[in-house]
């Protein structure tokens, strides 16, 4: 492998972290880094994106404790969930599969494969944090869709790491306390699922999630991934037809590689053709 002498540029994607450390430039460059590209987010304004992120999400831990306590979960158990679990889509998953008379085991097998995705986040953000191993263990309890979402925007690995501290620490906090206080107000809420509070959460999550569809790749794979969870919803257990809606990302691309090669294939064509009907004009 040919040794590497320079530091890779900027490919301006978004979502891309400097290689560098927090706040280094090179010698001479300019304080906002070097030419070309773009200067370091304020902290005041990573840490107002993010605890706008963490408050929306996190006062929804309301509708996970009313519909957990439908279900029928002690108090304890139910703030066992959001201290331990703390992800929230698994988690109404499992308290849905319970409301609906299914076996718990069933019901935290499906919690468990719909939290798999945070793996995956997880080694995205491993990189773009780079944290020290001490720490490693206890940021990966707060790997969850919004501390992503709100990482990876981030422009550099400063502002990346107050990102997801800030979100993580004030979705924490706030899931759990409302969450309890959803549990205990339960009762005096009557028949929960007349409420719908179930779908807050998810609500909350499309309404973060849509602004950042910006490409028409984009858009389609996430229209494909709704309809194939909406299609599956009724056939399959709680929580599979999500995991089976990431399907949609592969079959996109595979269909605009097949799109994008017609052309190239037809383009390569005629050119041999051309290039045998001039020869044949010489001979």
């Amino acid at each position: 492998m040919a040794e590497q002498t320079a530091p890779p540029e900027s490919t301006g994607a978004i979502g891309a972290i400097s290689v560098g450390p927090p706040g280094s430039t090179a010698p001479g460059a300019p304080p906002g880094g070097p030419p070309g590209t773009s200067p370091g987010k304020p902290d005041a304004a990573v840490v107002r994106d993010a605890l706008a992120v963490g408050i929306a999400v996190g006062l929804s831990g309301f509708a996970f404790g009313v519909t957990a306590a439908g279900s029928g979960l002690s108090l304890l158990q139910i703030c066992a969930l959001s201290l331990f679990v703390f992800t929230g889509a698994s988690q109404f998953a499992l308290v849905g599969a319970l409301a609906a008379g299914g076996n718990p085991y069933t019901a935290a097998a499906g919690a468990f494969f719909l939290g798999v995705r945070n793996a995956f986040y997880g080694l995205q953000l491993s990189q773009l944090l780079a944290l020290p191993r001490a720490l490693r263990p206890f940021a990966a309890h707060w790997v969850i869709d919004e501390t992503t979402a709100v990482t990876v925007a981030q422009p550099d690995r400063r502002s990346a790491r107050l990102g997801f501290t800030v979100t993580g620490l004030t979705l924490y906090v706030l899931w759990n306390l409302t969450t309890l206080v959803g549990a205990m107000g339960a009762e005096a809420l009557g028949d929960t699922e007349a409420w719908g509070l179930d779908a807050a959460s998810p609500a909350v999550f499309l309404a973060l999630l849509a602004p950042m569809l910006r490409s028409t790749t984009e858009r389609v794979t996430a229209g494909l991934a709704v309809l194939l969870a909406l299609t599956l919803l009724p056939v399959l257990p709680a929580g599979v037809p999500v995991l089976l809606s990431a399907l949609a990302a592969p079959v996109v691309l595979f269909l605009m590689g097949r799109r994008k090669r017609g052309p190239a294939v037809e383009s390569g064509t005629t050119s041999r053709e051309k290039t045998v009907e001039k020869g044949g004009r010489d001979a």
